[in-house]
């Protein structure tokens, strides 16, 4: 397949490389504008009794959780002042005839209850639901920031909320995001420039990844009208798209220029760079998709927002490199050697670094293995105390408006009234006065719970302390009713968790469904918890059948798989320590808040998984081939790494780069998102790659190519292979000589 993919590249050069142009100009065209289609939401799942309990209240009682807050200070006055009660009024009301406002109230429209006042008196809040989709919520939020914030007829307004700080996230990261690209673009030129030693060549991986990134974007722009994008995932599309373009790129160019050199006419480098660095890239690639294609298993469409992305940006980048890139060099041929500034002849086979190191190891490999292992588990042991939360206003840096407004909330405001958990009666029909009392006074009994308010009046302990009013009336509908139950303890934490949970178990009168900040975040905490195992079912699964096509063997992918299992769980000790823990949270400038974003290790999982068995078939693919020449495993080992390894180390750099310019954002899980896959990346091309696959390889010797003889002959039937040679008939397994390898 790889051979007649190679030779339609020569055959149709000019027709392959024409409409690869088109594909540019429609993606660059259609694909530019997908920042405006995206939405910063996706965090909750939508079968949920939280997302349940908002339906209802909006279809209900055209109510919300508030998700803008006005954080309003008299100029001179205290909020009591008759001024002040004027202008405040006024305000509220202004707001509340805005088109997309549902609902606005405030301290001087409910009678000034105390809970809507600070502590000193000199501050006040008008609390207001936006309603509509995701998209029509933040264009009217920014509508509305635009205009209100700062001085209105006397009174200062600062403007935060659940919606105004992920209107603050979405802007931040559009600005990231071209930050980043301006950081790892010429630092990726440069470094390819190093790696080739000339600017055609160095070019060529930059073509592959702006056409990937591109694909990506028009995927993304597509799906957006079908369906719910996450915006976050650009960062991924941009991060992925650059880095593995320039990894397909970068081993593409090598192995062609390789097959130049060694005397092969230009038509037949080209088919023998598809035959066999290309099949690497479509294996790879595919292993890289599947890996991603388990966050579809998610409720949560942030998270399935990053497969659509990786999945485009990874097919694009496979296909780009098998065909565009050939065709390319094609066209090219020895000109692709051109404007070289210098050159570095390759090393005499047997003489690398990367030869000294695979032959060091294999002298040893037990004790190597074994330390190497007790080191990488020891680095993640602090993920054993990991904690999850939902992002919140401290994602965002020092400084912003809408996280200046929460930290005065906390700060002088002793009531949690904006973190209010909405409690509404799961049956819509009629509820007497007297059932409602009964269910607020054993909703307020629940420790954690500071008050109750309900149409009949506000509770606290079990006891009416408010007779209904103003504040009363929000909970009169024609079906059922609702509660507003505040907490005494921070939303989003453990006790606010334990709260959610206490709050489900009370038995009433009335069925009632809890919403509410924490509640979502106990909700999407069951969603992916309980699709993990499916989701690391499919990656694990996938990868083994993926890779017994490509090897022949049943050892290989199970080898792979706990080598790539036990390098992520030493990166994500390190994300704890660092994000959770917040050591170096000086260096990289955020703030730590004790706790992860719910998504983002599953997230990482999933990319990090893939990205290592990218770098596994390559070093695999060149080891099988030289083992299906010679026969010899040990020799097979050192030489795949030794051609290898230099690549997958500049291949790595390349892709921490881009992804380390993303530590550069100002929204911190994207922070956690670049520095963790940074790491990843860089350990897995050094450590696994350099010292543990040789290890193992070395003890496990022949039984590394062996299958069960069923499936061997379903893999010669099916499989692939690159070499010129007709594979070698394995021999039945042998036993592992261990303590002979420990001596050699």
């Amino acid at each position: 397949m790889f051979t007649r993919l190679g030779s339609l590249a020569v055959r149709r050069r000019r027709a392959v490389l024409v409409l690869t142009a088109l594909f540019f100009v429609l993606a660059a065209a259609l694909g530019s504008g997908v920042f405006d289609k995206l939405s910063t939401g996706g965090f909750e799942d939508p079968e949920a009794e939280s997302t349940r309990a908002a339906d209802l209240l909006e279809e209900r009682f055209d109510q919300g959780d508030p998700n803008l807050v006005l954080l309003v200070t008299p100029d001179g006055d205290a909020v009591d002042d008759p001024d002040a009660v004027e202008a405040g009024t006024a305000l509220t009301e202004r707001l509340a005839d805005e088109e997309g406002v549902a609902q606005a109230v405030s301290y001087w429209s409910l009678g000034s209850p105390p809970p809507l006042r600070s502590d000193t008196g000199d501050e006040a809040l008008v609390l207001a639901f936006v309603d509509g989709d995701e998209d029509q919520v933040e264009e009217t939020v920014a509508d509305l920031v635009d205009r209100y914030e700062g001085d209105q007829d006397g009174l200062d307004v600062a403007i935060g909320g659940r919606d105004a700080v992920f209107h603050e996230v979405g802007t931040t990261i559009e600005s990231d995001l071209a930050r980043a690209e301006s950081i790892a673009v010429p630092l990726t030129l440069l470094f390819l420039v190093l790696v080739f030693g000339g600017l055609v060549a160095a070019s060529l991986p930059l073509f592959i990844g702006g056409l990937a990134v591109f694909g990506a974007f028009l995927s993304l722009a597509l799906l957006s009208a079908v369906t719910d994008v996450s915006i976050f995932s650009i960062n991924l599309t941009t991060a992925m798209g650059l880095g593995l373009g320039i990894d397909y790129g970068l081993f593409m160019v090598t192995r062609f220029r390789e097959e130049l050199r060694a005397g092969r006419t230009v038509e037949g480098a080209v088919v023998r760079t598809v035959e066999t660095a290309g099949r690497t890239v479509a294996f790879s690639g595919l292993t890289v998709a599947v890996s991603l294609s388990a966050l579809l298993v998610f409720p949560l469409y942030f998270l399935r927002s990053f497969a659509y992305a990786g999945i485009a940006v990874v097919l694009v980048a496979s296909a780009v490199s098998v065909l565009s890139l050939a065709a390319l060099f094609a066209v090219l041929g020895e000109r692709v050697n051109r404007l070289q500034l210098w050159h570095r002849p390759p090393p005499e086979e047997g003489t690398g670094f990367w030869h000294r190191v695979a032959t060091s190891v294999m002298k040893r490999p037990l004790p190597i293995a074994a330390v190497v292992t007790a080191g990488l588990l020891l680095l993640g042991a602090p993920f054993l105390g990991v904690q999850f939360a939902q992002p919140d206003d401290r994602v965002l840096p020092e400084g912003n408006p809408a996280r200046e407004v929460s930290t005065r909330l906390r700060e002088d405001f002793s009531s949690r009234e904006t973190n209010a958990f909405a409690v509404v009666t799961a049956d819509g029909g009629p509820v007497a006065d007297g059932d409602v009392a009964a269910a607020a006074a054993t909703l307020s009994e629940v420790e954690g719970v500071e008050r109750v308010d309900s149409r009949t009046g506000s509770y606290v302990d079990g006891a009416l302390v408010f007779p209904p009013g103003l504040v009363s009336e929000r909970f009169e509908g024609d079906a059922g009713t609702w509660f507003s139950v505040v907490p005494g303890v921070e939303p989003i934490s453990e006790e606010g968790e334990a709260l959610v949970a206490d709050l489900r178990d009370v038995q009433g009168p009335v069925d009632l469904l809890v919403g509410g900040g924490s509640a979502s975040l106990v909700d999407s905490k069951s969603a992916i918890l309980d699709r993990l195992p499916l989701a690391a079912a499919i990656v694990a699964l996938a990868t083994f059948v993926l890779l017994f096509l490509a090897f022949g063997s049943v050892v290989v992918p199970i080898k792979a798989i706990l080598l790539n299992i036990l390098s992520l769980t030493a990166t994500f000790g390190a994300m704890v320590w660092i994000f959770q823990e917040g050591h170096g949270a000086g260096l990289l400038d955020f703030t730590p808040t004790g706790a992860l974003d719910t998504s983002t290790p599953i997230l990482m999982f999933c990319i990090a998984f893939g990205l290592s068995m990218d770098y596994e078939v390559f070093l695999l693919s060149r080891i099988k081939e030289e083992h299906d020449r010679t026969g010899d495993n040990a020799h097979s080992v050192a030489a795949g790494l030794e051609r290898t390894g230099r690549l997958v180390t500049a291949a790595s750099a390349l892709l921490a780069i881009t992804f380390i310019a993303f530590s550069t954002s100002g929204i911190s899980f994207i922070k956690l998102f670049g520095v963790g896959l940074a790491l990843a990346v860089v350990m897995d091309a050094t450590i696994i790659r350099g010292l543990m696959v040789p290890a193992f390889m070395r003890l496990a010797g022949e039984l590394n190519w062996w299958a069960p003889a069923p499936l061997r002959r379903l893999h010669q039937r099916i499989g692939l292979s690159e070499s010129d040679e007709p594979p070698r008939e394995p021999p039945l397994p042998p036993t592992p000589d261990l303590v002979g390898a420990g001596r050699s």
